[in-house]
C-alpha cells in the first residue's frame, strides 16, 4: 500500500487555486523529486503535505501505517534561523518533540536517538558548538539529523542544497541518496533537474503542465528533455560568464 496517495488536490492560498487536480502516490522506498518553475506551488505541496497549509480541494490519503508525526522536515533556512544561537544537541533533540506527547523533558531513549543521528550525520564532534557558529554545509546536516530524530519513514526536503558549494552539495546529495538505500523515503523539492534524474525513482514535474513518473519516463517527456536542455544552455551561459 502506497504511503502517500495525492487525488485531485487542489492548491492555493485564500481560496485563489495555484495547482489544480494533482495525483501522484509515494510507495515505501521512493525517492521522489518535486520539480518545475518558480511559483508553481512545489513549496505550497510540501506545505500542504505536513498540513501546515489546507487543500483547496482533494484529499491526501496515508497509508502503511503512517502516523503525521512520523514524517521528517527540512525546510529551507532563513537568515535568521542560520543565526539561531542554540548548541548542535539542542536542536537535534528539538526533533524528537513529536515522540514525547505532554512530557516536558527528553528521556534516554530520545536522547540515545539524537546522539546516534549525529553519529550517522558525522556532526558528534559538534555536539557542543553553537549552531550559528557553523558552516553552511554542517548547518544542513544538523537539520538532517534533527529531521531523522522524527522519522524512520518518510523526510520531506526544500531544496537542501540551497546555497551550498559544489563539494558540499554532493557531500549532501550523497547523504540523501544513502538514507533513501537504508529504506526512507525521500520527497525532495529541487531546481537542479540534473540532480534528479540522477538520485530520483520518481519525478512529480509542476508547471504549465504537470507531469509524474518513473525517473525514465521523465527522461522520454516532452518536460523532461525541454527543462534539461535549458539547464544545460543555463550552465554553459555562467561557465562563459564566469571565463569573461
Amino acid at each position: 500500500m502506497a504511503l502517500l496517495t495525492i487525488q485531485d488536490l487542489t492548491l492555493g492560498y485564500e481560496s485563489r487555486a495555484i495547482l489544480d487536480g494533482l495525483n501522484f502516490t509515494v510507495d515505501a522506498g521512493d525517492y521522489l523529486c518535486i520539480v518545475g518553475e518558480n511559483g508553481s506551488g512545489k513549496s505550497t505541496l510540501m506545505k500542504t503535505l505536513l498540513h501546515l497549509t489546507e487543500p483547496l480541494g482533494g484529499q491526501i490519503l496515508v497509508g502503511d501505517g503512517l502516523k503525521r508525526n512520523e514524517i521528517g522536515y527540512l525546510p529551507q533556512q532563513t537568515v535568521v534561523q542560520k543565526d539561531f544561537p542554540a548548541f548542535v544537541r539542542e536542536i537535534v533533540l528539538s526533533g524528537c518533540q513529536g515522540r514525547c506527547g505532554l512530557r516536558p523533558f527528553y528521556n534516554k531513549e530520545e536522547k540515545r536517538i539524537a546522539k546516534e543521528n549525529m553519529e550517522r550525520m558525522g556532526i558528534a564532534e559538534l555536539a557542543d558548538r553553537c549552531y550559528r557558529d557553523l558552516s553552511g554545509g554542517q548547518q544542513q546536516r544538523v537539520l538532517l539529523a534533527r529531521a531523522l530524530c522524527a522519522t524512520r519513514k518518510v523526510l520531506l526536503l526544500d531544496e537542501p542544497v540551497s546555497g551550498l558549494d559544489p563539494k558540499v552539495t554532493a557531500e549532501m546529495y550523497d547523504l540523501i541518496a544513502e538514507l533513501n538505500r537504508e529504506g526512507i523515503t525521500i520527497i525532495m523539492i529541487s531546481h537542479d533537474i540534473g540532480a534528479a534524474v540522477r538520485y530520483a525513482t520518481h519525478i512529480l514535474h509542476i508547471g504549465t503542465d504537470v507531469f509524474f513518473g518513473t525517473r525514465e519516463e521523465y527522461l522520454e517527456s516532452a518536460e523532461g528533455k525541454y527543462f534539461l536542455m535549458q539547464q544545460k544552455k543555463d550552465a554553459e551561459k555562467w561557465r562563459k560568464e564566469g571565463e569573461a
